[in-house]
This record gives structure tokens, C-alpha cells and sequence, in this order.
């Protein structure tokens, strides 16, 4: 007797096929990465690309193969190919036009390398449907597709400014190697550009501020999970903006701050696949605590050379001095900064250590055996929070 397969089985065979297609997309954009930018003299981009798409290829493709049902593997999967796919067109195309070599297809290259802006927005939709991909209220499925209908727009607003800008003669490159027409938006295109952006802009804020209010709602594993996404954004936020405050200084320098947003996806494929979730807390507190220390001792450095320089006591010798002054104060500095960041962003941690010293303190006075089990099993169920405590005595030999 014969019986039709489940929707899941039939679907099966057909997501691992499309992840496999994918995957080697993903692969080939990514080998043809380093010869092209060396070709082009435009390896800076070309790390940036390898370094934000590795890690957005890398985690949709584990997201896709382990949670096929979950669309931010597959969207993961599709950032990455975009971001690579595109650098690699914009290479060949500074190659051709740029560089002067004749080589077929260079329309195509310069068409390609407006993907790049298009991997970059759908960060805000993975933020959106993060961590499952679900949404439960109407209100922002309704928001989703309003983000979507105006994502379409834009990629027909470039599309048609594209076409645009290859029809004329002679066609016209900037010294990036991409469209000066779409690097340098005007006219109908720059408005509409400017417009969907804004509005992009808008909603991305809101869907944000959706993650922040379901934080505050939220507890345990799934509060582990939105502790991991704010940290990978705010690193990436902060990368982006440290970028556009030293973007007069050398386009490596740039480039390898913008390699900061690799800790967005990173992070978020962690809460995704709730690998080592709860490190979050000791991570964070960890940053926190060396960043205040690394900017105490900066300060305590440049004030010892600056007093150096009041009393004309300059040279090696007062360097020297000032570089040992910091080094002195690095471990007791660290410990205090420590204990006051695990205070606010470690508590169980804390609470932990403190509790542990509270026992040593009473085990120097205690003399009973049984009192000393019953105020052990105590302090590691307070600690560790074990389901069950069993301890085990040696008797006497």
C-alpha cells in the first residue's frame, strides 16, 4: 500500500539541495575574492567583504542545515553570497575600467557590485525575526512586509538608475571603480534613494526597539539570547561609527575597524544555535572591565608625561618611568574594575565569589564535621544550582 510522504519529507530533499547550490555559490565567491583583489589593487575591500561574509556564510549555512524551517539561515546564507558575489564584481570592474584592461563583461561587474548596499539591509530583517525567524503579533508582520515592499523598491530604483548610467557614453566611473551615478546619487534617483532609505532607517529603528522591550520581558534562555545580539550590534555600531570618525585617516585603518560587524553575525549565530549561551555575562564584563582599565591607564600614562614635561624631565628615562607606572598599577586596577563590573553585568558571578569567601571565612573556625558538609552542600547548591548534591566523606584510615 502506498501513502503520500509528509510535507516535511518532500521538502527535505529540496532545502538540502538549495543549501548545497548555495554553499558552493558561497565557496567560489569566496576563492575568487583574493586573486581579484589582488589583481585590482583593492585588497582593503576585498578583507572587509571576506570578513563580514565568511562569518554570515558560515553561520547560515549551520542555521539552514540544522533548523531548515528557520529563515534566518537562509538569510544569513544569502547576506554572505551577496557581500562577496559583489566585491568581486566591483574588482573586475575597477580591473576593466579603472585599470584599462579589455575584458568582456564589465557592464555586468558594475551591475553586480550594487548588491553589496542590498546584503547590508537585510541585517534589519534578521534582526526583525531573531532568534526563530516567527513573529506572533500582526502588527509587525505587517511591518516586515512594509520593510520588504520598500527593499523592492530601492532594488528597482538602482536597478533603473543603472541601466541609466550604462546606457551613456562614455560611461562613468569614480575612482572607487562602482557607477558615479549611484555612488553620487542625483536627481529622481537620489531623491527616491534618499526617501526609502529614511524610511528603512525608521524601521529598522523600530524593529530594534522591538528586541529591547521583548529583553524586558524577557528571562532565562531567551534573555541569554538577546544579551548576545546587543552585544554583537553594539560592537558593530561602534565599528561603524569609529570608521566614519577616522575616515580622513588610511583606508586600511577604515577597513579593518569595519571588520568589527563580523561580531554581528558571529553573535548571533551563537543565540541562534545556543552554543555556550550563558558565557555571555563573563564575556561582557570581561570587555568592560579591560576597555575601563586600558582607558584609566591611557590616562594615567599621558598625565605622568605631561607632569615629565612640566618639571623638563624628558627622554627615555621618562618614558621609561611612566610605562612602569601603568604597568604597576595594570593587576590591582583590573581587580577592582573587575569587581565593581561583575557587580552590574556578572551578578551570578558575584554573588558566587562572594559566597565562597563567606565559607572560607567560617571553615577556618568550624570544627564540626557535620557542620562543615551541611555548609558545603549549601554553598554549591547556592553556586552552581546542581540538581542534586551528593557529598562523600573518607573515614578514618
Amino acid at each position: 500500500m502506498t501513502g503520500t510522504q509528509p510535507a516535511s519529507r518532500r521538502a527535505a530533499p529540496r532545502s538540502s539541495l538549495s543549501l548545497t547550490v548555495l554553499s558552493l555559490l558561497a565557496l567560489l565567491s569566496l576563492l575568487a575574492t583574493l586573486p581579484l583583489s589582488l589583481l585590482s589593487g583593492q585588497l582593503g575591500y576585498g578583507t572587509v567583504a571576506v570578513v563580514i561574509g565568511i562569518p554570515c556564510a558560515a553561520v547560515g549555512v549551520v542555521v539552514a542545515r540544522r533548523q531548515p524551517a528557520n529563515p534566518l539561515g537562509w538569510l544569513f546564507l544569502l547576506t554572505g553570497i551577496l557581500l562577496l558575489i559583489s566585491n568581486d564584481a566591483a574588482d573586475y570592474a575597477y580591473y576593466v575600467y579603472r585599470l584599462g584592461h579589455r575584458l568582456p563583461f564589465g557592464p555586468v561587474g558594475l551591475v553586480i557590485d550594487q548588491l553589496w548596499t542590498a546584503g547590508l539591509v537585510l541585517f534589519v530583517v534578521i534582526i526583525l525575526l531573531f532568534p526563530d525567524g516567527r513573529l506572533s503579533s500582526p502588527f509587525w508582520r505587517w511591518a516586515l512586509r512594509v520593510f520588504c515592499a520598500l527593499y523592492v523598491a530601492l532594488l528597482a530604483a538602482v536597478a533603473a538608475a543603472t541601466a541609466d548610467a550604462l546606457a551613456a557614453h562614455p560611461v562613468r566611473i569614480d575612482a572607487a571603480g562602482g557607477l558615479s551615478a549611484i555612488d553620487n546619487p542625483a536627481g529622481w534617483f537620489g531623491a527616491v534613494q534618499h526617501s526609502i532609505l529614511l524610511a528603512l532607517l525608521a524601521l529598522s529603528v523600530a524593529f530594534i526597539a522591538r528586541q529591547m522591550l521583548s529583553w524586558r520581558r524577557s528571562s532565562g534562555e531567551r534573555r541569554q539570547q538577546l544579551k548576545w545580539l546587543a552585544s554583537g550590534a553594539a560592537f558593530a555600531i561602534v565599528s561603524l561609527v569609529l570608521a566614519f570618525m577616522l575616515s580622513t585617516s588610511s583606508e586600511w585603518v577604515d577597513n579593518l575597524i569595519l571588520c568589527g560587524m563580523a561580531a554581528l553575525p558571529v553573535s548571533m549565530g551563537v543565540a541562534i544555535l545556543r552554543y555556550r549561551l550563558y558565557d555571555i555575562d563573563r564575556i561582557i564584563s570581561r570587555t568592560l572591565a579591560y576597555a575601563i582599565v586600558t582607558g584609566l591607564l591611557v590616562g594615567v600614562y599621558a598625565a605622568l608625561a605631561l607632569a615629565a614635561g612640566a618639571f623638563r624631565f624628558h627622554g627615555p628615562v621618562a618614558v621609561a618611568a611612566a610605562t612602569l607606572a601603568a604597568a604597576a598599577l595594570f593587576n590591582p586596577l583590573r581587580r577592582r574594575v573587575q569587581r565593581v563590573v561583575d557587580r552590574r553585568f556578572n551578578r551570578a558571578r558575584y554573588d558566587a565569589d562572594v559566597t565562597v569567601a563567606a565559607f572560607a571565612a567560617r571553615l577556618q573556625d568550624a570544627v564540626e564535621v557535620d557542620a562543615v558538609r551541611a555548609d558545603l552542600t549549601g554553598v554549591v547548591q547556592a553556586t552552581l544550582e546542581p540538581g542534586h548534591v551528593s557529598l562523600w566523606l573518607a573515614g578514618p584510615s
